[in-house]
């Protein structure tokens, strides 16, 4: 098979020609390394190979609805027995993991060949994928730019049709951002509605979702059906959809009410572009005959940013209690002083307001079905644009070694640092904090031609609403052949 026939098929087709007898399993493969090694060349998405575990695989026997289409799951809590899960940082790049996650489980068990593992920002922290380890992944729209992040490996590895899809997780935008960015589409489930296990219960407090980027919607369908469902011990058990994910694809999502905001949620910027995006993507709404209209929830955008802002610092001193400082860069060790320098009461009043987010979500959705909004308020930033400034680094390393994280928080840094970190993704955290599901949709390119999407964020327990719009909009308005040009 061909690279051009090979990228010419999403991940189900691709396992229609297995189950035909039309192309081998390990054409597939050869197919998908060969890509991979001349990506990585250029964007650099794959950060570990697993190609004597992938071959060993094929001899084993194939079943199930991905059988013998190749796949790359992300180095963070997508573990892989005796593999590293690095989570893009030095501490944790020589650990193996002790056993396979329930999503690597499944992703198995559905035929699904697992060939390597794609790069993410250190312990997946940023919306661009740049760590000191494996250095920077490009966007192969624009190998200038960041493909997004924290699963910007994913969604380069995709985009450059190395895979029709591959694995992601979102805790703050993880899926939704690199989708955005890369031309392609995000689904994020609700909490719970994919386990984390055996390793953990939940992460991040519940507010990140496992999933897959995709290049098609029905991919992302049918790879909720492998993934969705509590695994032993789960301390989740949302209730199971009526029927399968994939039989929502092509069913008719009927006249939606859809509330359409572009203002950014902590007073930023918006670029004309992102806009643009919106704008677009609710005119075609309404030629589907769907009802828009300029509404937004009553949700406090800056507070949501603070309370989202004392997670991340307080999950990152978690994540680096017992390694050594020098392990970790240093925006990451200023984030865990930061996160030390936190209260247990500060922490715990923080993710109590959470409830205050989704009440107030889930009283705007009595009036609404639909949130439409900019997925990201910028388009990606160039490699190393977002880096910490020069003078702030040399400033920096006084602070951490006399450990002056209370004296941070309390001179109101914490504001500043919401609003540094989410000014160019503001949007996508309300449905992390409320454990709704939300996607992304490309549906949309600058006269430069760079991808950009439109974010719909959905009540608690209705992806399938989702899928039956993002199928509706695939077909209005087709994206799947639109790849970049590099090879």
């Amino acid at each position: 098979m061909t690279p051009d026939e090979y990228r010419q098929h999403d991940a189900l087709g691709l396992a229609a020609l297995v189950r035909r007898g039309e192309v081998k399993p390990e054409e597939l493969l050869a197919t998908a390394l060969a890509l991979g090694e001349a990506a990585n060349q250029r964007f650099n998405p794959i950060n570990r190979w697993m190609t004597t575990a992938a071959q060993a695989q094929l001899g084993q026997g194939l079943r199930g609805a991905f059988a013998g289409v190749p796949f790359l799951v992300k180095d963070v809590v997508q573990d892989v027995a005796g593999e590293p899960t690095s989570a893009g940082s030095q501490a944790f790049a020589d650990t193996p993991a002790m056993a396979d996650s329930t999503y690597v489980t499944r992703a198995r068990a559905a035929g699904l060949v697992i060939f390597g593992k794609t790069n993410l920002p250190e312990l997946a922290l940023k919306g661009v994928t740049e760590n000191r380890v494996f250095g920077a992944t490009r966007n192969p729209w624009d190998p200038a730019r960041t493909p997004g992040g924290s699963s910007g490996g994913a969604a380069a590895a995709i985009a450059a049709g190395v895979v029709p899809m591959a694995g992601a997780n979102d805790g703050g935008g993880s899926i939704r951002i690199p989708a955005a960015y890369c031309g392609l589409f995000g689904l994020r489930p609700g909490r719970g509605r994919i386990p984390v296990g055996p390793a953990a219960g939940e992460v991040w407090e519940g507010a990140s979702s496992d999933h897959v980027l995709t290049r098609s919607v029905r991919d992302s369908a049918a790879m909720l059906d492998v993934l969705a469902g509590p695994d032993s011990g789960a301390p989740f058990h949302v209730a199971p959809h009526t029927r399968p994910y994939l039989e929502e694809v092509g069913r008719e999502p009927g006249r939606l009410r859809i509330a359409v905001s572009s203002r950014s949620p902590v007073d930023g910027p918006v670029d004309a572009e992102c806009r643009r995006a919106v704008e677009e993507t609710a005119r075609l709404l309404e030629t589907l005959g769907h009802h828009v209209e300029e509404a937004e929830p009553a949700v406090d955008g800056l507070e949501l940013a603070r309370c989202y802002i004392r997670l991340y610092f307080g999950q990152v001193a978690a994540a680096t209690q017992g390694h050594p400082a020098a392990a970790f860069e240093l925006d990451t060790r200023a984030l865990a002083m930061l996160g030390r320098a936190l209260t247990s009461g500060e922490y715990v009043e923080a993710r109590q307001q959470w409830n205050q987010f989704a009440r107030a979500l889930g009283a705007f959705f009595e009036r609404f079905d639909l949130y439409l909004t900019p997925t990201v308020a910028a388009p990606p930033a160039r490699i190393g644009e977002l880096d910490t400034p020069a003078l702030e680094r040399v400033a920096l390393r006084p602070l951490l070694w006399l450990n002056a994280g209370r004296l941070l928080l309390r001179s109101g840094l914490l504001d500043k640092l919401a609003f540094r970190s989410l000014v160019r993704t503001p949007f996508t955290q309300l449905a992390n904090l409320t454990g709704t599901p939300a996607m992304s949709v490309p549906l949309y390119r600058t006269p430069e031609g760079l991808p950009l999407g439109s974010q719909f964020i959905a009540p608690v327990g209705e992806e399938g609403r989702l899928i039956r719009l993002a199928a509706q909009l695939e077909q209005a308005r087709p994206w799947f052949d639109h790849l970049p040009e590099w090879a």
